[in-house]
This record gives structure tokens, C-alpha cells and sequence, in this order.
């Protein structure tokens, strides 16, 4: 083996990411509130930049105006403000109830200062944070426990056992442990928590699972009686629509028992959700979309409200030139090539935004006009090749970035949407425009024609939809319907009920 040094000259072409294509693709992924803390950030340490007043600080309705919104059709979404449906989460947290699980959400307990007994005087009641801005669900069950008990030594019984609780408003596990840290019988704390139970508001507060949560509100109802504690305590039964096995234990009919279901869905599965939180923040919409009435079709428009505009200033204008030593006009010469580079790279954030926006909107005018059902398929590769752009470019273009439509403001990802193949080789389908066609169905439903998933599957196909039977089980569980077993449960019952 002969071994030998020798020099080699190579010739190879690399990218190289300067700190200036760093900050630009940083500005491209850039949300408006991020962008709008980037840009107060830099102005701070760069004197000759300065941001417009105004500029980028106004959501969509404050400062620019909103496009009408048409008319509402069956199937439109509005996803920034949708509620939801209180049967869904009865449905699932029975489920989980029947496989051994007693929460109703996942047990996510708030933590906080831990209350330490001191003579029985709790050395925290929350009191002291009272107005120091949004309370926590911890601050509010400090005060329904100060509120319930009077007594010191129970007061701060109290605080210690009962004042962690999960998200939606129930006890954290471990309290037959913190039960017997403090030295007390099962029976003493069971006493302290029915009154807490019985006074707490909303109702249904400090319960330990999901069927006492809703016994406890039907109870200030003057509603809770042993029939409908037998249906609570076959919760998974109820979420399954399984009336006939409720009526046998109850000895009640299935339309009485459909009746009660009807009542418990009027009850709040998770009465600590939303307490102490904050308003959500407004969107501000990046994008403005309007149609155009003089040339037909659709325009896509820069929102200002979400674009911050900034000016740079002359060196001169903080010193005379011939005052300023050799290290501060290199450090202002500095500060103008970088200020100069900002300004332009938000003049190409805003082109490119604006760019990949309209061509989404000339893609997408079907849903514009006619809603989820002119939903077409769309993939980011699709945008990026017609634009002659990158597809990792296109992909922080669309994350985070919001578009106002008369349809409603979504995220700009909503539009791209996986395609379903058409029977007979016609033009595919988007995935939301299937999943609203078998809503549609279901919701048509008659108790004599109940469609299970195969029926679905092939009324889809005579409607040039090819779609697997697995496949339309996937998407009818997302819409959060259930089986066509159960539906045909309910509609009995209501035939029975009506």
C-alpha cells in the first residue's frame, strides 16, 4: 500500500445561508404578532429604523374592512368561532368512562403555590391576587372555597384537598392519599366535599367524574331521581344509543329514556372549561379577499392591518458626519445596510405572500362561490410549480398566515386538501367536499332508511366519488357521527318519543 500527499483543486457550487437569507426566511415563516415583536426588537436596537406609526397593529374590523359575507348554506364552517356539540363529549367521556377511565378530559391538574396548613389557617386563599389581571381556574376554586366555608380549620381543610383541579373543572386524582396525609376520616372529607359540591358555581364543579358532574347539575335542577341515576351510572349504555338496555334496567320505555337523554345533553360535561382563561386573541387576517364586481371573479388583497411598514433613516439625521469618530460611522453604515435589507425583505415577504394568496384564490374559486361542496383538491407542490417557487417556501408562506373570505377567515393550510379519485376517470374530489356530501346523507336519514358505512360507500360511487368503505368509517367519525347502529337507536326512540 503506497501512500502519498498531493494537492487537488475542486470546483463545486453550495449555498451558503448568510445571516441575510437567514432573516429572510425567518421573516417568510414569520406570524403577524411574531413579526410585529421582530420588528419592534430591531427598531429598538437599530436607531435608524422606525416603524410607521400604526402599521401592522389593527386586526381585520378595526382598521380595515371585513368582506360581506354571503349568504350561509348548509355544510359552511365558520372554524375561528364554531361551538361545540355537548353530545359529542358526553359520548366520548362515557366511552372512556366504560373502559375504567373516570375523567371527562384529560387529566391536566393546575398547579400552583401549594397551600400549607399553619395552625389550620391556609397561608394562601387567592385573595391576595384578586385583580392583578385574568384569574386562573385555581383563583376561582380558592374563592368558591372561601365562599362555602366560613370555619377556619375547614377552610383550609378544604384549600388542601380540593382546590387542584383538572381542565374541565374536576378533582385531580389523589385525594384519598391528601386524605389521609392530613390525618382525617373518608367520611369527614366526603362531608366537606358535598358542601362544596352543593354551593360551587357553575354546578357540576369539583366533581370526581363525569356521571357526578352531571348528577350534581341535575340535582340544583330538581331533577336527579333513582331512574335517571341508574342511566348516569350506564353512561357507556347512553353513549352508545342503547335504549332498550336502559329501558330494561330502568323499567321505563325507550322514548322515556330518550327524553332523558335529551335532558342530559343540556348539561355542561365540563363546567371548568373556558374559567379563568383569557379572551383569545383576534385574528388579523393577512390576506383580504373581495370580488371583484367590475372584471368578475375574485381578488386577493394585502390586509395593511398585518404588514408593519418601517422607514430608514438617514445617518445624518442623528449626527453631522464630520462629528462622528471612525468606530460610529462604521457602526451607522452598519445599521443603514441592515435597516435597507429589512426594508426589502418585507417588500418580498409581502409580494410572495400576496403571490401564493391569489393563485389559492384562482384554484379555489369553487369554494368561494358555492362553500365546502366547491372545495377542490390542492397540494402545496401544486402551488409551488405553477409559481416557480419552492415547496418549503410555499409551506411557511401558508403556516400561520390568515385569509378573510365572505366565507369566513381561515387558516391559509385549509385550502389545501387531499384528492379522492373519481369513478369513471373524472375530475377528483377534495377530502372536505366528500366529508360534507356524507353528512349530508346522514343528516337525510329516516328510521327506515338508516345507510351504514358499504350503503355510503356506494351511493358515493353512483355519484363519481370511488371511496373505500374503511375510508368512509374514517371520515364519519371525524365529523363526530356515530354508527349507524346507534343512529338507528336514536331515531327509533324519537319515533317512540313523538
Amino acid at each position: 500500500m503506497n501512500l502519498s500527499v498531493n494537492l487537488q483543486m475542486r470546483q463545486s457550487q453550495s449555498l451558503v445561508m448568510t445571516p441575510q437569507l437567514l432573516q429572510s426566511i425567518r421573516l417568510l415563516q414569520f406570524q403577524h404578532a411574531e413579526l410585529q415583536a421582530f420588528l419592534e426588537r430591531e427598531a429598538e436596537a437599530n436607531p435608524l429604523i422606525e416603524l410607521e406609526p400604526g402599521s401592522g397593529a389593527a386586526p381585520l374590523g378595526e382598521g380595515a374592512d371585513a368582506p360581506d359575507a354571503g349568504p350561509a348554506e348548509p355544510g359552511d364552517i365558520t372554524p375561528l368561532t364554531g361551538a361545540s356539540d355537548n353530545a359529542e363529549v358526553f359520548a366520548d367521556a362515557a366511552e372512556r368512562t366504560g373502559d375504567g377511565e373516570d375523567k371527562a378530559a384529560p387529566d391536566l391538574a393546575f398547579t400552583g403555590e401549594g397551600l400549607v396548613l399553619s395552625g389550620f389557617v391556609a397561608e394562601d386563599d387567592g385573595t391576595d391576587r384578586l385583580g392583578e389581571g385574568p384569574r386562573s381556574l385555581r383563583d376561582h376554586a380558592l374563592g368558591e372555597i372561601c365562599d362555602t366555608f366560613r370555619d377556619a380549620r375547614e377552610r383550609a381543610l378544604a384549600q388542601a384537598l380540593f382546590c387542584d383541579l383538572t381542565e374541565a373543572g374536576y378533582l385531580a386524582e389523589g385525594l384519598p392519599e391528601r386524605t389521609g396525609e392530613l390525618g382525617l376520616d373518608e367520611s369527614e372529607a366526603a362531608a366537606l366535599l358535598e358542601r362544596l359540591q352543593a354551593s360551587a358555581e357553575p354546578a357540576g364543579l369539583f366533581a370526581r367524574d363525569l356521571a357526578e358532574c352531571l348528577a350534581i347539575q341535575l340535582r340544583r335542577r330538581g331533577r336527579f331521581d333513582p331512574v335517571i341515576a341508574c342511566v348516569l351510572a350506564h353512561l357507556p349504555l347512553l353513549a352508545r344509543r342503547d335504549f332498550a338496555a336502559l329501558a330494561r334496567l330502568t323499567g321505563e320505555t325507550e322514548s322515556d329514556v330518550a327524553d332523558m337523554l335529551t335532558e342530559i345533553r343540556t348539561l355542561d360535561p365540563r363546567p371548568g372549561a373556558g374559567l379563568g382563561e383569557p379572551d383569545a386573541a383576534p385574528v388579523t387576517p393577512d390576506i383580504v379577499v373581495r370580488e371583484d364586481v367590475s372584471g368578475g371573479g375574485w381578488q386577493a388583497e394585502l390586509n395593511p392591518a398585518a404588514f408593519p411598514r418601517l422607514s430608514v433613516r438617514a445617518p445624518a439625521s442623528l449626527a453631522p458626519a464630520s462629528v462622528l469618530k471612525g468606530d460610529e460611522r462604521g457602526f451607522l453604515t452598519n445599521c443603514q445596510q441592515s435597516a435597507n435589507w429589512l426594508q426589502r425583505s418585507l417588500e418580498q415577504r409581502a409580494r410572495t405572500i400576496q403571490k401564493v394568496a391569489g393563485e389559492i384564490v384562482r384554484r379555489q374559486d369553487g369554494f368561494l362561490a358555492q362553500g365546502i361542496a366547491g372545495l377542490r383538491p390542492m397540494t402545496l407542490m401544486d402551488i409551488a410549480e405553477t409559481l416557480g417557487l419552492h415547496e418549503s417556501t410555499v409551506s411557511r408562506v401558508t403556516a400561520g398566515k390568515f385569509m378573510a373570505t365572505p366565507r369566513g377567515t381561515f387558516e391559509m393550510k385549509f385550502f389545501f386538501t387531499v384528492a379522492i379519485a373519481a369513478s369513471g376517470g373524472g375530475d377528483a374530489h377534495s377530502a372536505e367536499s366528500v366529508k360534507l356530501r356524507i353528512g349530508r346523507m346522514i343528516a337525510a336519514e329516516t328510521v327506515d332508511a338508516v345507510l351504514s358505512d358499504d350503503d355510503i360507500a356506494a351511493r358515493l360511487k353512483t355519484e363519481g366519488v370511488e371511496l373505500a368503505r374503511r375510508t368512509v368509517a374514517k371520515y364519519r367519525e371525524a365529523l363526530g357521527l356515530p354508527s349507524s347502529v346507534q343512529r338507528r337507536r336514536e331515531l327509533n326512540a324519537r319515533r317512540l318519543a313523538g
